[in-house]
């Protein structure tokens, strides 16, 4: 979940629950508490993580940029503390993770990686990578690179696809075992996975969430989450019945 500041409420937009839902997964919200006993205890009853998106930026500090830039936004410390836990833990398990704009940030912080604090600083012939409303529009392209989950995901012959932008940050340097499976047209990294073939791990700085309705890409992306997650019930059943 996400934590409002001021008020001190924990929520999520409906959009992200409705996709995993429609895909045939059974979605439930974590909220924002950072204890490492009760994460493990999470994601002992989970199947699978989604990261979502965030109105905060991960704390530089945490990537080694002890120097806070200007436009960094909010930092949420319970937000990254939070999701830094249920990634370990979920890597741990071998579980399938979705990971969404922040998600696929803090995924790349958590594998060693770093983040541009603000690309328009860094870039200032970069695309514009925050398109405010309507959050629907699809305004940039991404290039697909050949041979990896994401391609496999969206189909075969699908090399680009348009979609919706709504972050500031941006991957820097790779976290370990991760690839780079989609840029946008200014070389910004778009998707990131996991090199390893043991379990399913995607980041995506898009949010196939929004609209997911009319785009059928944002729905294979959901549905191979969840089908992966099902391989993961599916096997901690069968588990359970040969211990009994």
């Amino acid at each position: 979940m996400r934590l409002e500041e001021p008020g001190g409420k924990f929520y999520l937009a409906r959009d992200y629950s409705e996709a995993v839902f429609a895909a045939g997964g059974a979605p439930f919200h974590i909220p924002l508490i950072p204890d490492k006993d009760y994460i493990e205890d999470i994601a002992g009853q989970m199947d699978g993580l989604l990261l979502p998106g965030s109105d905060s930026d991960v704390d530089p500090f945490r990537y080694a940029d002890s120097e806070r830039h200007p436009k960094l936004g909010p930092v949420i410390k319970e937000k990254d503390e939070t999701d830094l836990l249920l990634l370990a833990a979920a890597e741990k398990r071998k579980l399938p993770i979705l990971a969404i704009c922040f998600g696929l940030q803090i995924l790349n912080v958590h594998r060693g990686g770093s983040l541009y604090q603000d690309i328009a600083s860094f870039f200032p012939q970069a695309l514009k990578h925050r398109q405010g409303e309507p959050r629907s529009a699809r305004t940039h392209s991404v290039t697909i690179t050949p041979e990896t989950t994401l391609s496999e995901t969206l189909g075969v012959g699908i090399d680009t696809i348009e979609v919706n932008s709504h972050h500031h940050q941006a991957i820097k340097l790779i976290g370990k075992n991760l690839r780079v499976s989609a840029t946008a047209p200014d070389g910004i990294i778009e998707a990131v996975e996991d090199t390893r073939q043991d379990h399913f791990v995607l980041g995506v700085q898009w949010h196939p969430e929004v609209d997911w309705q009319n785009d059928v890409y944002s729905q294979r992306i959901f549905k191979k989450f969840v089908d992966c997650a099902r391989r993961v019930a599916k096997s901690d059943k069968k588990a359970a019945m040969s211990i009994n």
